[in-house]
């Protein structure tokens, strides 16, 4: 079996946003390259052996299936995420707003960063039940994380969002789109767009001391 894959665990970082190029073994490489251009069910294990340069039966010696290939970077993904994602709240501290902030930062900062990787969450729906229901799990631990910070700030009266929950999964779905949209050629850099994203968030759940924004390059 292939060893674990350290940009695909949640203890693989030092600094929750310190990013360094993806390594990624070249089956897995392919993989991805693959299931990117013609979409999990569009892929053949033939046409990801032909990418690496090794027969097919060479890649089953590692990899057991194509289902296995989309665990391992689909499941991985959101493991790194979700560990870079718990120290940012660990080290913002107490307070609701700023860990409310971190998360805020830590997502976008990895949709941007990750963004081949965070764009495959649109192949859930091709995950087997057990494996579903896993990423499921880790999905909703991150979307608890980000209510619980925003009902926490609501309650001590630093947000003013009438609706906490659907605020919370807002500000998730609007951070996780970066990864949609994000082209390392473009204008900013993945510090600059969650910078500006902590501010829009902050807006959105209605932060009664809303920083002002970044200035404008």
């Amino acid at each position: 079996m292939a060893e674990p894959v350290t940009d695909l665990q949640p203890d693989g970082h030092t600094d929750w946003r310190a990013y360094a190029p993806i390594k990624l073994p070249p089956i897995l490489a392919a993989s991805l390259d693959a299931f990117d251009e013609h979409g999990y069910h569009g892929t053949t294990v033939r046409d990801i052996a032909r990418r690496v340069g090794v027969t097919v039966p060479a890649l089953y010696y590692h990899y057991q299936n194509k289902q296995a290939l989309l665990v391992e970077l689909l499941l991985g993904s959101m493991r790194a995420a979700l560990g870079r994602c718990r120290t940012a709240v660990a080290d913002a501290g107490d307070h609701p707003v700023d860990r409310f902030s971190a998360l805020v930062e830590c997502i976008v900062l990895y949709m941007a960063n990750r963004a081949p990787l965070a764009f495959l969450d649109t192949e859930m729906r091709s995950l087997e039940p057990e494996n579903r229901a896993q990423y499921i799990a880790m999905r909703d631990e991150l979307e608890a994380l980000v209510q619980t910070s925003v009902r926490e700030a609501v309650e001590m009266g630093e947000f003013t969002a009438p609706y906490p929950v659907d605020a919370a999964r807002a500000v998730l779905t609007m951070s996780q789109a970066v990864a949609n949209w994000y082209r390392r050629e473009g204008p900013l850099t993945p510090q600059q767009i969650a910078d500006r994203y902590v501010v829009i968030a902050l807006a959105c759940v209605g932060y009664r001391s809303a920083p002002q924004p970044p200035a404008a390059d």
